[in-house]
């Protein structure tokens, strides 16, 4: 039970607004791992939308060095800055996490150019360091030492997250993808659901406990599949699979622990 008016609580409530699947991800999870994947998940919201809510990228990069300093303290254990985020987070982050979120807040500075990636592989370093750096963090803070199978398919995920914001990201001014061809488009499709596999193939290293990490990612193979069919849906806002598809997925990995 997480205590009404407790910093938790306040994180879950961060989470339900800002991030509904990974909140459903957290609700799926036994109530002892929700101490550690609210507080991830609502850092997460934080530092997402940090890019987003001013025009200035110099106001931006200040918010995204804030978290950045909380990091290093975290990470220092040394004192700890009173936060409703950063206090919960402190307790279920160990150095290493903390150098892994770091790396996060640093990709999304990219959020705030406009421009598209200008490197070949800059849109999968992006999807690496936050999406594949999130839930390998979230892994192992419920025990997972090994971090490939959360690591892929984290990446993965962030991919088909990203797709589907594609039309919302141009309607902000931003060039989202470096090459928007369909032919491209599918590419990138494929090589995420090739990062599918490859988490499903090294989910068995992960202790089952750590598995609750991965549900944020039951729905990327049903979009990366549906991208590489038709890749024009990526710019209609097609990507999402029917509400039936969505149900059975969420269904298939509550009940097996396996994505």
């Amino acid at each position: 039970m997480i205590a009404p008016g407790s910093d938790l609580h306040a994180c879950a409530e961060i989470v339900e607004r800002g991030d509904p699947e990974r909140f459903a991800g957290a609700m799926a999870a036994p109530v002892e791992a929700r101490r550690a994947l609210f507080p991830l998940y609502a850092f997460n919201v934080e530092v997402a939308r940090a890019p987003w809510v001013t025009a200035e990228p110099m106001i931006a990069e200040m918010r995204l060095q804030w978290w950045r300093d909380a990091l290093d303290q975290i990470g220092s254990g040394g004192a700890v800055r009173r936060h409703e985020v950063v206090t919960p987070l402190a307790e279920v982050l160990d150095a290493e996490g903390a150098a892994v979120l770091d790396a996060l807040v640093e990709a999304r500075r990219a959020d705030i150019e406009k421009a598209p990636f200008g490197e070949a592989d800059g849109l999968w370093t992006y999807l690496e360091a936050t999406g594949g750096g999130l839930m390998a963090v979230a892994a192992r803070c419920l025990g997972d030492r090994d971090g490939r199978a959360a690591r892929a398919l984290g990446t993965a995920s962030g991919l088909a997250a990203y797709l589907r914001a594609v039309p919302e990201l141009e309607a902000r001014g931003k060039l989202p993808l470096a090459d928007g061809r369909p032919e491209a488009v599918g590419a990138l499709a494929a090589r995420g659901l090739e990062l599918v596999s490859e988490a499903r193939a090294a989910q068995s290293a992960m202790p089952r406990a750590a598995r609750a990490a991965l549900m944020p990612g039951v729905l990327a193979e049903a979009v990366l599949k549906r991208v590489v069919a038709d890749p024009t849906r990526v710019k209609a806002g097609a990507v999402m699979p029917s509400e039936a598809t969505v149900r059975l997925a969420r269904l298939k990995a509550g009940l097996f622990g396996r994505v």
